[in-house]
């Protein structure tokens, strides 16, 4: 019989969660300090990062739902102030949900907004003249029949947004106007509000869509608030036993190589300078219903429009995998355009922080985990190559027999026939440089996705396309000249002179060289020379 408990996939509705007898990390004790403090909140995590089941619980708080929080911190909390105040009250509870709607014409985003304030004035009795007009009174109608403060939740604000960002941009604009006036009610109607809570993927500047809110407390990188959506290693580990019992039984793994293969593949994800690293729970979840180490996460959404922003923007992609460097301003920027998509690829999860450098006030950011990394550089593949998308895995996997087998030659002329069909963008003939950054991608995309694969480890240094491939009884360091001027030789030279080699020495292991030189005119490899060390 299986212990793997009912996993919540999918699941955004606590108290369905609860009633179903679904499995449940306990976040409640987050909800206890946000209620002490009446500041509106704005939280930004990427897709499926448990967001709109936060907002759900507390809904289910504020609506008094106390049955549900039999056990939970948020019951214990409670309980002890029972003698301060009255405990379990309930709220009128306006919930907006952007999850809802199709937000390709502008009709689109009235229909949703029109739609939740029908579904509220039906039981307040509100009416007004526009749409701001419309969410004030209502809000205003709803204290004074209640006589309680109104709580406002609002989930995937900016779904509007990003259905429509680099699509049609005047219809964006018409959104952000749109969007602007409605949540400046919030702050206008503040004397009747007990609790509002906003959630979304991206954060906006202080002078675009939140400017008339500008009261808005944002927890998305307070340490304290890191571990208030995901799942973090002391949860795992104290939570969910069974499950990674089962899951090292099927892989035929133990437990703690099971840890350390979810830790590798799932882990990673740091939204504060300081605080704990969260595991992806939609991967986590689907892991243990499956009992199947895969990509779950990343399958649910392809970023081609920042594969395609990447290009435009001409960025050094070798960059992405830990050498991105960005202060905090940066990372809140709203818009992702051809000149930083960096923000955007923060936000939506793509990268994450590794570490924060107080003195210099900078993020370093990087994939969070091998899912993000080898899913993220396995879309970026077709666009810097002229390998297809369906084509990938397979042609990397081709890739690593051949340098298994010591096939070198096979190795190279396959990578001459990828960089061949590169695509040019149009570039001219004085744009060396930027077709030289096209080569070293195309080579580091081969090299980078290869380390799904290798025993050991492939390193490629960001900006460069030298390489090394270890295995475990032999090391290839591979060097390319990727102008006219530069021989395999030179390359070779070059391997020898800078003591790539050295690292290795004593290791017992195999040491071979490979330089290659690079015909400017062809646009591919031109030859390639091979030396023992």
């Amino acid at each position: 019989m299986s212990t793997v408990r009912k996993m919540p996939i999918g699941v955004q509705s606590f108290e369905k969660l609860i009633t179903n007898d679904f499995f449940y990390i306990d976040k409640t004790a987050h909800i206890w300090n946000l209620i002490k403090d009446p500041a509106p909140y704005f939280l930004s995590r990427p897709r499926r990062f448990g967001k709109s089941l936060f907002l759900s619980t507390l809904k289910a708080y504020f609506l008094g739902q106390k049955e549900l929080f039999k056990g939970l911190a948020l019951e214990t909390y409670e309980e002890a102030e029972k003698d301060k105040r009255a405990i379990w009250q309930e709220y009128p509870v306006l919930y907006l949900d952007f999850n809802i709607g199709i937000y390709n014409t502008q009709e689109g985003l009235l229909n949703r907004l029109c739609s939740f304030l029908q579904e509220y004035e039906t039981v307040y009795g509100s009416k007004g003249l526009d749409l701001p007009d419309r969410f004030q009174n209502l809000i205003k109608s709803a204290y004074e029949k209640t006589g309680k403060q109104v709580v406002i939740l609002i989930d995937e604000y900016d779904k509007p947004l990003l259905q429509t960002m680099w699509k049609d941009e005047n219809l964006n604009e018409t959104y952000r106007t749109i969007l602007k006036g409605f949540f400046g009610v919030i702050k206008s109607a503040d004397q009747y509000i007990r609790f509002a809570f906003l959630t979304g993927v991206t954060k906006f500047s202080k002078v675009s869509i939140f400017s008339d809110l500008n009261n808005l407390r944002d927890l998305s990188l307070l340490s304290d608030y890191s571990g208030i959506c995901g799942i973090s290693q002391e949860e795992l580990e104290a939570g969910f036993v069974p499950e990674i019992q089962n899951l090292a039984e099927k892989n035929n793994l133990s437990y703690d190589k099971a840890l350390a293969k979810l830790k590798q593949r799932y882990d990673g994800y740091l939204f504060a300078r300081r605080g704990s690293a969260m595991y992806n729970p939609f991967s986590l979840l689907n892991v243990f219903a499956s009992g199947e180490f895969s990509s779950y996460w990343f399958a649910t959404g392809t970023p081609t429009f920042l594969v395609d922003y990447l290009k435009k923007a001409y960025y050094n992609i070798p960059d992405l995998d830990g050498n991105v460097k960005i202060n905090e301003a940066g990372l809140e920027t709203y818009r992702a355009d051809a000149i930083n998509p960096l923000p955007i690829l923060f936000q939506s999860g793509y990268l994450t922080i590794k570490d924060y450098n107080d003195f210099a006030g900078l993020y370093r950011l990087g994939f969070p985990n091998d899912e993000v990394r080898y899913g993220f550089l396995d879309n970026l593949m077709p666009a810097y190559t002229s390998v297809r998308n369906d084509k990938t895995g397979l042609s990397i996997w081709e890739f690593y027999e051949q340098i298994e087998a010591a096939d070198v030659d096979g190795f190279m002329e396959k990578l001459k026939g990828i960089i061949s069909g590169i695509p040019y963008d149009s570039l001219t003939e004085k744009d060396l440089a930027l077709r030289e950054q096209n080569y070293q991608t195309a080579v580091y995309l081969v090299f980078a996705l290869m380390n799904q694969f290798v025993d050991t480890e492939v390193h490629c240094a960001a900006g460069r396309a030298d390489c090394v491939v270890e295995f475990k009884d032999k090391v290839y360091i591979f060097e390319f000249k990727l102008r006219s001027n530069g021989t395999a030789e030179d390359a070779l030279n070059q391997i020898r002179e800078k003591g790539y080699a050295d690292k290795f020495s004593g290791s017992g292991k195999k040491v071979i060289a490979v330089g290659a030189s690079f015909d400017e005119k062809k646009r591919t490899i031109k030859d390639w020379a091979m030396s023992n060390l």
